[in-house]
């Protein structure tokens, strides 16, 4: 068994525009009922650290059981380990076998399976967050605001670092600041090659690269 695993993002359009980042307070709620704590903070550990390191890092499973105060197993009895094998049970990450884990930026909201099987107060609370989710959970409605506003900037033709820039100057996080830029540059970037791949119009519309 290695005792250093390679950590990838797992890039989901939908997820990544309107999941819930780990930290957050839906999935303390109503996801660590479901995970377990440790799952969950590992999940947290991940996030923070692709926040630093946003495609891949590299995970030292006794160094990081240590520092979550989960002793300091290795193998496949080591925390982190079982750890990751239920966040692959949840779809939350997967293995390719060799040494690689892709993990999930942002998580589902919690199906209704799982819902079912928490306490009453928490399938009402739940209840309650469907009908309003942006009142339940301050931090998507930020990160929401942020990946709006990085879209219009990059359309306007500014470049990734201004708008980073911009952000923070407006008094986002910085790690909503570099996730948000990020996320609005791919979806420019896709939306013109999806655009160039397209058969030139007869109608003398106006081009992207104008």
């Amino acid at each position: 068994m290695p005792s250093t695993v390679t950590v990838h993002a797992w890039p989901d359009p939908i997820l990544d525009t309107i999941g819930h980042d780990p930290r957050s307070a839906y999935v303390e709620t109503f996801w660590l009922p479901t995970l377990g704590p440790t799952a969950l903070l590992l999940l947290r550990h991940v996030a923070h650290r692709l926040d630093h390191e946003p495609k891949r890092f590299e995970l030292e499973l006794t160094e990081t059981c240590r520092a979550l105060g989960l002793g300091a197993r290795e193998g496949s009895a080591s925390p982190v380990m079982k750890s990751f094998d239920r966040l692959t049970l949840f779809d939350l990450a997967c293995s390719d076998g060799s040494g690689n884990l892709a993990v999930r930026r942002n998580v589902p909201p919690v199906n209704a399976r799982h819902v079912r099987r928490l306490p009453r107060a928490l399938q009402d609370a739940h209840v309650q967050w469907s009908e309003d989710p942006v009142g339940e959970d301050p931090t998507r409605s930020m990160r929401q605001r942020a990946r709006r506003m990085a879209f219009t900037l990059i359309e306007q033709g500014d470049d990734l670092d201004h708008v980073e820039r911009v952000l923070h100057a407006t008094g986002f996080h910085p790690s909503v600041c570099r996730d948000a830029s990020s996320w609005a540059w791919q979806r420019h970037r896709d939306a013109l090659a999806a655009a160039l791949s397209q058969p030139s119009s007869r109608s003398g519309g106006p081009s992207l690269l104008a």
